[in-house]
Formats: C-alpha cells, structure tokens, sequence
C-alpha cells in the first residue's frame, strides 16, 4: 500500500511539466537539449575564450606600392596566427591639390597633386587572446607613411569601396524626368 502511494507520487512529480529548455547527459556522451539530441563534439567546437565577431583592419598611406606591401604583410601575418581572414579591398584613392604660396603673397609658389590610398583586410572570428598580440605586431611593423586604423565592421565601410556609375546614374535621371518607366501591359490571346 505504502509502496503504491510512493509510485503515485513520484509519478505525479515526473509528469510535471519542467522548464522548456532542459540539459541532460545520457551515456555520457550525448547531450540532450530542450528535447532534441545533440552530439559531444558539437559543444566541444565552440571556443573557451570569447571571439570577436568581424574587425577591419584599415590601412591608408600615399606611397601605393608601400601600401600594397604593407597589406599583403598584414594579410600574411593574420594567416600565420591562425586569424580568418574573410575579405581584403581597396578603395577608390582620394586626390588631393595642395598650394603653397609664397611668403606675404598671395601668389603660387608650388602646386601639389597627392593621392591617398585605402587597404582593408577583414578579419572574423578573431580570439580576444590575439587580439593583443596581433596589434603589437602591426604597431611594430607599420612603415612610415602608413596609418594603421583597427574597427568593428560596418556596412558603410564596406560601400565606400564601390565607384557609382554615372552614366547609369545619368539615364535614370533623364527616364525620371520623361515621365518614368513605361508599364506595359500584355496582350490577351482569345
């Protein structure tokens, strides 16, 4: 009698419902989470040490082939720590024009044409324990000239990278001002 009362019990506690999400071990080496079974190995893939999720590594100078060397460096350099490296590009260079004066006039002296260069290299993934290490070897390796910028991933990084086509951009604007684009409708077969 006491035995059937004590099954009652323990039945009417383990038909209760639990929390939806549930983590037990079976045969100790599966796991089983909110009801569906996943294998060991897949808990043990994930890394131990927190991760940054996508950083661009900014490079700009005005010596371009200084900077093609730096950023294949840098590339070189993330690949033999065991970094991935997602995505390098260049940018479009910013042209500048530079005036000197003579001194108390208002008359040129020198006119300068300087170009500055832009490299990325997109790293993700990247282990916060590397994180150090990799910034001191590039502070370390930086040539002169060449400014070193490390920040997050943002889309509008990414645009920049794209020349605009301005004879499309053009056409657009001359089919917009004739009235926009002509719907056609199609004809019915009876």
């Amino acid at each position: 009698m006491q035995s059937s009362v004590l099954r009652r019990t323990l039945l009417g506690i383990l038909k209760k419902p639990g929390p939806t999400l549930c983590c037990s071990r079976r045969n100790n080496t599966n796991y089983t989470i909110g009801g569906l079974w996943e294998p060991e190995y897949l808990e043990a893939m994930k890394s131990k040490v927190p991760l940054y999720d996508t950083l661009n590594i900014q490079m700009k100078g005005y010596d371009y082939p200084l900077l093609e060397s730096y950023q294949k460096f840098v590339h070189t350099i993330a690949s033999n720590m065991d970094i991935d490296v997602e995505e390098c590009w260049a940018t479009p260079p910013q042209n500048f024009k530079i005036n000197t004066f003579k001194p108390n006039s208002t008359v040129l002296d020198k006119e300068f044409k300087l170009s500055l260069y832009e490299r990325n290299v997109q790293i993700v993934d990247m282990p916060t324990t590397l994180y150090p290490i990799l910034l001191s070897a590039l502070s370390a390796s930086v040539p002169e000239g060449v400014t070193v910028t490390v920040h997050e991933h943002d889309p509008e990084h990414e645009e920049v990278r794209y020349i605009p086509d301005l004879e499309l951009k053009d056409l657009k604007d001359q089919l917009t001002l004739m009235g926009g684009p002509r719907v056609e409708k199609k004809k019915r077969k009876k």
